[in-house]
């Protein structure tokens, strides 16, 4: 029984790993792979209906929206922006998270107190879409507003895991051989604490990749993340919205490329999870 649940979660990693994998081949090769720039109008025939116009052809495989821009070129290069979007908040959350949690779990007393009892639970207390919200409109829509604002909201959730980490590493005897031996803090934190502890954090990674896209074309949807012209899977559902009846394609290719990503994301961090646990 375990046998075979391994090799269906060995499956749903690979899965997860290849459509990540070409994710990132699209948006790293967008310009050529796009077909055309997708800031062009293609302008049709005044003989065409609006929902005429919207509809596949040859040469737009995928259609075209209301301005006329080819809508796969402008998926290929809306995964550049969720895959740096989610490579950003996921690096500065993590790096933010393991330092904070790192130092209340390690030293405890009143530092633990005041970051875990009180820091944490603070930046808990609110719903973190909400927050994002209310940061992003604060500071203004624009693609580096909402990564501070994603960062903002996610270090927590590193911070909290690397505490527990910490405050279990750090009876290990090897680290306190090393406090006997007259190793200063910081270098039994970086040396032996952190590469003992870090693994819960890739599986975390993962997960807040999945996190980050979703949230990224959800303030975009909303208009307060990526601004037009600038190709944004979010973006391109809010434009879609008024022809969902009339021309359903310009929502459902954007939606599954969002799909695609966040449970490719989820799966990788399913499968990294199960082979920790072996």
């Amino acid at each position: 029984m375990g046998g075979s649940n391994g090799k269906a979660m060995n499956r749903v990693g690979i899965f997860g790993l290849t459509v990540i994998t070409i994710f990132f081949v699209v948006a790293l090769l967008a310009p050529v792979i796009a077909p055309w720039d997708p800031a062009e109008q293609h302008q049709a025939g005044p003989e065409l209906t609006i929902t005429e116009r919207l509809q596949p052809t040859s040469e737009h495989p995928l259609g075209r929206d209301d301005l006329g821009r080819d809508l796969l070129s402008r998926i290929i290069y809306g995964a550049r922006i969720s895959m740096e979007v989610g490579i950003l908040v996921v690096l500065i959350s993590a790096l933010i998270g393991t330092l904070i949690g790192a130092i209340s779990g390690y030293y405890g007393g009143w530092a633990d107190q005041l970051l875990s009892g009180f820091l944490f639970n603070v930046f808990l207390s609110f719903p973190s879409i909400l927050l994002a919200i209310a940061m992003v409109a604060f500071l203004g829509p624009s693609i580096r507003n909402l990564i501070l604002a994603l960062s903002a909201i996610g270090w927590v959730g590193y911070a909290r895991l690397m505490r527990a980490q910490v405050l279990k590493v750090r009876e290990y005897d090897f680290v306190t051989a090393a406090r006997a031996l007259g190793a200063g803090d910081s270098r039994i934190i970086l040396r032996h604490i952190l590469p003992n502890a870090i693994q819960p954090l890739i599986v975390q990674a993962s997960l807040g990749m999945a996190g980050a896209v979703l949230s990224e074309a959800s303030l975009s949807f909303l208009g307060l993340g990526v601004q037009p012209p600038t190709p944004s899977w979010g973006v391109l559902l809010n434009d879609a919205r008024p022809y969902l009846r009339t021309a359903p394609h310009l929502l459902l290719f954007p939606g599954l490329a969002v799909m695609l990503t966040v449970l490719a994301f989820n799966f990788i961090g399913d499968w990294l999870r199960e082979r920790g646990g072996d």
